[in-house]
This record gives C-alpha cells, sequence and structure tokens, in this order.
C-alpha cells in the first residue's frame, strides 16, 4: 500500500485488464458477467446470421432471382436489426444494473474495511481523499461497467468467433485478420500507457484540490487571523487550474487514442476489402463468399477498437477502484479487532496505576455522597471501589508510532472521578483513545468485567477538539439523536455554564464557527452529558475539558462533572488543572519515561 505521504493518484502498476478482486469485493459483478457473456455470445450469432442472409439477398437480386425468394431472406435480416437492439438495450440494462449494485458493496465494504482497520490506521491516511474515492470515484464505476466491461467481454468471445468465420469461409482474408489485428493492441498498450500516466495525474490532482479546500475552511479562522485567508484562495486557484489543465490533457489523449485506433482498424479492413476486390476481378473468389467477409471483417476489429476507446471513459473508475481495493486488501489481512491486542497477564488489582513512568499519589481529602472521609488513596477498599468496574485496563501499553508506551493500570467504578494527569506527551491522552478504540494497544480492556477491543458503547466522550459541526446548538448536544429533548438539552448546557450567552437555537457555522474556544469546549461537554443521560453509557470521558476556561467557569464544569459521579457514573478525566484533584477520587500520574519498543 502506498504510504500515507505518497499522492493519492500516483500510478500503480496495472497488468490485468479485469482485477480479480472485483469479483471477490464486489459479488454483484459475478451474475453481470455471466449475463453479460450470455447476450455478447447471442449478439455475435446474430451478426454472422445477418451478414448471412443480407449477403444472400443482395447476390440473389444480382443473380435475377425472384422477389418472392428474396423477401423471407430481408425479413429475416430485419428481424436480426431488432433482435440485435434489444440485446443492446439488454446490455445497457444490464450494465447499469450491474454498475449500481457493484458500487454499493464497494461503498458498504469500504465503510466496513475502514471500521475494522480502525481509527488509528484512519489516522494515517487522508481522509479527504478516501471520501472523493468513495463519492466521485466510485460514480465512475458507471462508465467501467456501461461501456468498457461490456467491450472487454465482447473482445474475449466476439472477436475470436468471427475471426473463426472469416477463417472458414475464406482462408486467406482470415490469415489477414490473423496478421493485422496485433497491432491494435500494440498501439493500445502504447497509448494506454500515456492515457494511464495522465488519468492518474488528474485523478491525484482531484484529489489534492479536495484536501486542499478541507484544510482551507477548516483552518479558516486561523488563517484571516494572520492575514493568509488570500494566500490559501490563490492556492486553491491554482490547483484548480492545474486540474482543468490535466483534464484536457486527458481529453486530447482520449481523441488521439480513437483516432489511432481508428485508422489502424481502417487500414486493415481496407487490405482485406482491395485483397478480395483483386480476387474477385481474377475468378478466384465468388462473389457470395467476398461479400459476406467485407461485412463480417469490420465486426471483426470493432470489439478491439472499442475496448481501446471505452478504457479513456473508464479510467477514473479503474483508478478509484485500485484505492478501493488496496483498502480491502488492508482489512482483509489485519486480524480482528478481538485478536490484534496481546492479551496480558490479568494481576490483582487494587485500582492503583502500575509500570513503568507511572506514580499514583495520593487524593486529596473531599466530601463524597456518602459522607465526609479522610484523604483517599488509590487501592483503597472504599464501598464504591468493591463494586463492579465499569471499565478496566490492565498493562495497557498503547502504540505510538514503531513504538509503545509504558503500560497502565486503571479502574474506572460507579461514583468515582478517575484523574489521569502528568506533563504534556506523556500519553494521557492516548490511553483515553485507545479505551475509544482510536488507539492500537497491547493489554487486556474489561468492559463491565468482560473482555471488549474498545469501552465505546461505555462512554460518553469529549476530546480536546470539541468536533462541532454546522447546524443548532441543540442539533450539536443532541448530536445523533433524531428527536432532541430539548428540556434535556437546556439543562446540559446548563450544569456547564454554557446558558444564557449560548441558545439551543443558535445557529453555527462549520466546525462550530461563531463560538468562542470557552463556549465550544463548554458544548461539547454539555453533548457528552446528554449522551450519558439519553443512553447505556456509565462512564462520562473528557479530555482537556477546561483548557479554554476561565478559573469561575471551570469550578462549574468540576462540580457537573462531581455531580455526574455523585449520582452513579463513572468519570475518567484527563486534566492539567491542579483543580481537577479537587473533585477526583483516584489520581494516575504519567512520568514521561520515554517510549519502549
Amino acid at each position: 500500500m502506498a504510504s500515507p505521504d505518497a499522492a493519492p493518484g500516483a500510478p500503480r502498476t496495472r497488468t490485468r485488464p479485469v482485477d480479480p478482486r472485483l469479483l471477490r469485493y464486489a459479488r454483484a459483478s459475478r451474475g453481470f458477467f455471466a449475463i453479460t457473456g450470455v447476450t455478447v455470445l447471442v449478439q455475435t450469432a446474430v451478426i454472422a446470421g445477418f451478414a448471412w442472409l443480407l449477403t444472400s439477398a443482395i447476390v440473389g437480386a444480382v443473380a435475377g432471382r425472384p422477389v418472392a425468394d428474396l423477401l423471407p431472406l430481408v425479413a429475416g435480416a430485419a428481424g436480426l436489426v431488432v433482435l440485435r437492439a434489444g440485446l443492446v438495450a439488454v446490455s445497457e440494462r444490464t450494465s447499469a444494473v450491474g454498475a449500481a449494485r457493484a458500487s454499493l458493496q464497494l461503498r458498504a465494504g469500504l465503510v466496513a474495511a475502514i471500521e475494522r482497520l480502525g481509527p488509528a490506521w484512519l489516522a494515517n491516511r487522508n481522509a479527504t481523499s478516501l471520501a472523493v474515492t468513495a463519492g466521485h470515484g466510485l460514480e465512475a464505476l458507471d462508465a467501467y461497467f456501461g461501456r468498457y466491461l461490456p467491450q472487454l467481454v465482447a473482445t474475449a468471445i466476439t472477436m475470436p468467433i468471427l475471426v473463426l468465420v472469416i477463417l472458414v469461409a475464406d482462408p486467406i482474408s482470415g490469415i489477414t485478420v490473423i496478421l493485422t489485428i496485433p497491432l491494435i493492441p500494440l498501439f493500445m498498450v502504447l497509448i494506454g500507457l500515456a492515457t494511464r500516466t495522465v488519468q492518474r495525474s488528474q485523478y491525484g490532482t482531484l484529489h489534492r484540490l479536495a484536501t486542499r479546500f478541507a484544510d482551507t475552511v477548516g483552518g479558516l479562522g486561523t488563517l484571516k487571523i494572520f492575514g493568509r485567508d488570500r494566500r490559501a484562495a490563490d492556492s486553491i486557484e491554482r490547483v484548480t487550474r492545474r486540474y482543468k489543465r490535466e483534464t484536457m490533457a486527458v481529453l486530447r489523449v482520449s481523441f488521439l487514442s480513437g483516432f489511432a485506433l481508428e485508422f489502424l482498424a481502417s487500414i486493415s479492413v481496407a487490405i482485406i476489402a482491395v485483397t478480395i476486390g483483386l480476387r474477385l476481378l481474377a475468378g478466384e473468389l465468388d462473389l457470395l463468399t467476398g461479400l459476406f467477409v467485407l461485412l463480417i471483417a469490420p465486426e471483426a476489429y470493432l470489439p478491439l477498437r472499442q475496448v481501446g476507446v471505452q478504457f479513456h471513459a473508464a479510467a477514473e473508475g479503474v483508478a478509484a477502484t485500485d484505492e478501493i481495493f488496496e483498502v480491502l486488501d488492508a482489512a482483509t489481512a489485519s486480524p480482528p479487532p478481538e485478536t490484534s491486542r496481546k492479551q496480558s497477564p490479568r494481576p490483582v488489582l487494587d485500582g492503583s496505576a502500575s509500570g513503568a513512568g507511572v506514580s499514583a499519589p495520593p487524593s486529596p481529602v473531599r466530601t463524597s455522597r456518602n459522607g465526609p472521609s479522610g484523604p483517599i488513596l488509590d487501592g483503597s477498599a472504599s464501598g464504591a471501589e468493591r463494586a463492579e468496574p465499569l471499565v478496566e485496563a490492565r498493562r495497557i501499553r498503547v502504540r505510538r508510532g514503531d513504538g509503545m508506551l509504558p503500560p497502565v493500570d486503571l479502574v474506572v467504578r460507579a461514583g468515582e472521578v478517575v484523574l489521569l494527569e502528568g506533563p504534556s506527551g506523556v500519553g494521557k491522552s492516548s490511553v483515553l483513545a485507545a479505551l475509544l478504540g482510536f488507539a492500537s494497544y497491547e493489554g487486556a480492556l474489561l468492559v463491565r468485567g468482560a473482555d471488549a477491543p474498545d469501552a465505546r458503547a461505555t462512554l460518553a466522550w469529549a476530546g480536546q477538539r470539541p468536533g462541532l459541526v454546522s447546524g443548532t446548538v441543540r442539533e450539536n448536544v443532541a448530536l445523533g439523536h433524531e428527536a432532541p429533548d430539548d428540556a434535556l438539552v437546556l439543562r446540559c448546557l446548563g450544569d456547564v455554564g454554557a446558558t444564557p450567552e449560548v441558545a439551543p437555537g443558535r445557529e453555527l457555522g462549520v466546525q462550530g464557527a461563531g463560538l468562542s474556544g470557552g463556549q465550544a469546549q463548554r458544548v461539547a461537554i454539555a453533548r457528552a452529558l446528554y449522551r450519558l443521560r439519553t443512553t447505556d453509557a456509565a462512564v462520562l470521558a473528557l479530555d482537556e475539558p477546561t483548557s479554554a476556561l476561565d478559573p469561575d467557569t471551570e469550578a462549574r464544569v468540576w462540580a457537573a462533572v462531581r455531580a455526574e459521579a455523585d449520582a452513579g457514573a463513572g468519570v475518567i478525566l484527563v486534566s492539567h488543572r491542579t483543580s481537577a484533584r479537587a473533585i477526583a477520587d483516584h489520581v494516575v500520574r504519567l512520568e514521561p519515561a520515554g517510549v519502549t519498543a
């Protein structure tokens, strides 16, 4: 697979007319090939029959046969013309249905493959490029199925049969066809190499254009602050002009290749026509055979000419399938999530954090929902700790790049706030990402006492980036809910101090544009609270939720988090703020210890 930094449209080696993976990943293509093969076979018989009936009628008319004798031949030829038109309609219908079904299967397979590979794999890929492939690229399969593949089947079936018919009718003409036909594939290969190069370049530029546009929109606020928005717009315009130039280059090569193939086929048919004419004048060939061969010869060259022409129309679809097959192959080679981790021995835990670079200092004194308590140390045998853990991580070692972070043990029970703290870059967010399934790891993860690849279903999460979308604040808080509870939305916003300055009906732009950093953070926390209160999620997971808040607002957020824990939820909190210790039951401190291989 190409590296993440490689251009999305970089040329790849392709030596087969049809990638066999198409049959494996898009099962609808199997029926398409079967129906197309039968249709083409019948069309070939119709072509030969029509040529023979028409030739017999013409020769009979020249010989002065009665009209009554010629009418059945003419009627039969007309009937075959109608039948051929019907077969063409059936072929187009089959191609359209096959393209639609194959596109759906490949798109569904692509989404399933990305889900299986996981966020850790996706983080090293260009998501915008994959979106272009799954959208615009798969739409190009219409030409691939509708034009290229039927012509490829016709070339494999029709051309050999018609060449054999010519060879039987007139060996000399048959040998001429056999000797001249290889010229067309030779030029097709040469032209195809040039076409593939310019098509890949055009497709890659389209990916870069989409990526550049997405990046510019995402960072538009920063660009405007630093006065670089005009420069970004100019950059998009340059890529757009390049895409236009490369599109015109593709068209020039396509027209040139079509002319070359038609010229070669015309010359080949002309050679056959000249030899037949000379032999007819010399009396070495009868009119019936000569005219029959002349009618069949163009049809013998036609499939090969058309497959070269249609290759250009389908080149974008071929490029898209290459991209998709790479992802599907990667997912097939990747072991399932349940077996992708090495299970470490399960030690008896007391709730403390252990392992290299991890320490667990005592938590401060606080008043719990069970009344005043003394200093709460990690590993104390409180009533809450005797309950079944909601989430338990045993010797979790998160993969970072080519290495592994030190192991971490973590236990989260109902009614507890577990604080992950430590210097920046030590791996706090990485541990949370592993629990969410966003990072690969080694170790054992238990959710409500059962092994699980991740704890995403039981976590209500708010990350360092708010991750807001365009729409109303209400829609962002109740993200994913078709019928939001307006009262609960307002309550969640109020609990984190977002109201009245942030109204539920307030419209937001792309990525939550229209809110300050602190307001966006509070909306994200409110969304996590809404999920916690409306789903089966039992653990609130917050990653630096107050980094953009002032002390007073931060205190209100901490009070809301503590209240959720006192109400029976588990809480995992990642924070640099020392004020977070005031609400923590357990503190898991990660110290810099390097990344171990």
